[in-house]
């Protein structure tokens, strides 16, 4: 299994739903907020893809999701696009600026979901990020609606829904519980669920999927060292099976 440390100097926080709120950034030990001054797209996309959100879709200034407390960190961001890291891009020196927390910047990112812990990229425990972390979503209601939602959003065709933290036990708080797709969402955060951060679950129940694409031959289910393990485990049960009838005719 892959094993994943999410460490970051960027995160997101009073976001509405999954993969956006305001910025804020670490430093001298402690999170400030970003300067909307010049704030743009190429500076969203940036800070998205620092967090492993995919692409930006939108940049917010004048405070879209409140006001910060703290230091402001970062002034006059100017990204050329291509910085890992938002302290890569052009600003106007650590804390130096001419802002008040009215002018806290924002984003929204293309996707905040991941799949973690899977033998490969098309299978995993599902994690969203919220409230300036990952977590993990509960099986409760959990099906194959739910889990096609979670793979188109990451590039792939379909999905099934697996529960009981078959690709393992997550940590952080459970963000999404009693998850109900109807399969015409874009982003998991879409579809109706018990409310963000509120779940009566425990880490042993945490959701995952098994994503499918399609080839040139039309659709294929991918077939994971997950699933090969359970068909061999059965076509060793039948032929064991088959050999006790043999036996019991004879």
């Amino acid at each position: 299994k892959a094993l994943y440390c999410f460490v970051s100097d960027v995160r997101l926080v009073d976001g509405i739903t999954l993969g956006e709120g305001r910025v804020e950034v670490l430093y001298n030990g402690e999170w400030g907020t970003v300067c909307d001054d010049g704030w743009d797209l190429t500076d969203a996309n940036v800070v998205c893809e620092s967090l492993g959100l995919g692409a930006a879709t939108d940049a917010f200034q004048t405070t879209f999701f409140g006001q910060g407390s703290g230091s402001i960190v970062l002034d006059d961001v100017s990204c050329s696009g291509d910085e890992t890291s938002i302290f890569g891009c052009g600003n106007a020196g650590l804390g130096i600026h001419d802002c008040g927390h009215s002018e806290d910047a924002g984003v929204r990112c293309e996707n905040g979901v991941r799949l973690v812990a899977g033998s490969d990229a098309n299978e995993g425990r599902v994690e969203v990020y919220y409230g300036g972390a990952w977590g993990t979503v509960c099986d409760d209601f959990w099906d194959d609606t739910d889990a096609g939602v979670v793979c188109r959003s990451l590039g792939f065709d379909s999905g099934i829904g697996v529960g009981r933290a078959q690709f393992g036990i997550g940590s952080g708080d459970i963000i999404l519980d009693d998850v109900s797709c109807t399969g015409t969402e874009t982003n998991l955060g879409d579809c109706s669920n018990a409310g963000l951060g509120v779940n009566n679950c425990g880490h042993s129940e945490d959701a995952g999927v098994l994503c499918s694409q399609t080839t040139s031959a039309g659709r294929m289910f991918v077939l994971t060292s997950h699933i090969f393990v359970k068909i061999s485990n059965l076509i060793s049960s039948l032929r064991l099976f088959t050999i006790v009838l043999h036996n019991v005719e004879y």
